[in-house]
């Protein structure tokens, strides 16, 4: 049994949830592998696919980290909530031994989460293929603030040429994220289709709009307004250095599996981040 535990390093409660997490499963007889600081990258770590559980001890950025080391290999991720939001990351931090026991034994429940795959083409160089996300792909204005022009079309067929602070694409999962905070609807883990929304429009007529699973979003960002242009996969600047000029967007290849200790989890989830409302009845806080 080996297992892979990927901790913010700035929380110290995470750092000291981690070493007492990695002594017991040591303990145990379960082989652990501890993700390296951020800055390191994710170089000499053993191949994903050996581990039966990776485990994320933060927030949801955190978690976020684990599933770009996990991407489609199908290994299962149990997020630990030690941040501020916790919507991804929804199991108690205060019992991790008997959390992460549940999960080794197969007793949570298992959400797939749809991911996407990103290609981007540049002007001056040569494109990046195949880049994965569990939230979002976003493309923004840059450092000079000046607004980003671009044609949007799907599976072929044009939808409109925008002026806007950029588009977001996201998955069910990444709905909550950017893609809500641009304007885009909360979406039910199960959908398997794109979330697409404008990002301050100058104009009163685009709305976000949701695709088929299979269709392609492409992205293609106009020659008459040559600005800086920023693409980020799940909150990480893909683009540095670099003028993006296309971009595509389609479903993953593989799926993301979150662990939960409750089946109805999202919709809690919803309840207390999005509507301020706890326990079974919904009483609004106080």
């Amino acid at each position: 049994m080996k297992v892979m535990l990927v901790p913010n390093r700035s929380r110290a409660d995470a750092v000291e949830g981690t070493r007492e997490l990695s002594r017991w499963l040591q303990s145990e007889g379960v082989e652990v592998t501890v993700a390296p600081e951020l800055s390191h990258g994710e170089r000499g770590l053993p191949p994903v696919e050996d581990f039966n559980l990776v485990v994320s001890l933060g927030g949801d950025g955190t978690l976020l980290r684990a599933a770009s080391i996990v991407a489609c290999s199908e290994v299962p991720i149990l997020g630990l909530s030690y941040g501020h939001l916790g919507f991804l990351t929804g199991a108690d931090s205060s019992h991790i031994r008997q959390t992460v026991g549940s999960a080794l034994a197969g007793e949570l429940h298992a959400s797939r989460r749809a991911t996407l795959s990103v290609d981007v083409y540049f002007e001056d160089s040569g494109p990046l293929f195949d880049l994965f996300c569990l939230n979002e792909m976003a493309i923004s204005r840059g450092a000079m603030g000046d607004i980003v022009e671009f044609d949007i079309a799907v599976s072929g067929e044009p939808i409109d040429r925008l002026r806007a602070d950029g588009f977001v694409v996201a998955t069910a999962t990444g709905s909550t994220g950017y893609a809500l905070s641009a304007g885009g609807p909360i979406v039910t883990p199960s959908f398997t289709g794109m979330v697409c929304v404008p990002i301050a429009p100058h104009t009163i007529l685009a709305r976000a709009f949701l695709t088929a699973a299979s269709d392609v979003v492409e992205i293609a960002l106009s020659p008459e307004r040559p600005v800086e242009r920023l693409v980020f996969l799940d909150g990480r600047l893909a683009t540095e250095g670099a003028q993006a000029s296309r971009i595509i967007v389609r479903r993953g290849s593989g799926d993301i599996i979150l662990l939960s200790e409750d089946t109805g989890e999202f919709y809690q989830s919803v309840s207390r981040v999005f509507y301020g409302t706890t326990g079974a009845r919904g009483e609004a806080r106080r």
